[in-house]
């Protein structure tokens, strides 16, 4: 099976929209993208295509500090974030090499 960009889209996209787990991954993952300047304010400030969109930046931030404080989150949040979370997978996917996604992928 030849695993093609747009199959490794819809991976993670799934896997952000399915799976807990990689959902709160990726939210600390892309909060820690976020400037310092940004992570402090829970804002964001720069248009730097990195982090969190303006209309997430601010709850997105603060769910992010929450999980790394508490360790987790609401039921409801979590239903938020997995659903606002797949549009965030190019940056999840700028984390791993192509090699290790077709890996992923594959095993899938």
């Amino acid at each position: 099976m030849k695993v093609t960009k747009s199959k490794i889209k819809l991976f993670i996209k799934n896997k952000l929209a399915t799976d807990q787990d990689w959902a709160l991954r990726a939210l600390v993952r892309i909060w820690e993208k976020q400037t310092a300047a940004e992570q402090a304010s829970e804002a964001t400030i720069e248009n730097n295509s990195v982090g969190f969109s303006g209309v997430d930046g601010n709850f997105f931030s603060s769910l992010a500090t929450q999980y790394q404080r508490r360790g987790s989150l609401s039921p409801k949040q979590m239903l938020f974030v997995m659903k606002r979370m797949p549009k965030y997978w190019s940056q999840i996917e700028s984390l791993l090499p192509k090699e290790k996604w077709v890996e992923l992928v594959t095993k899938a």
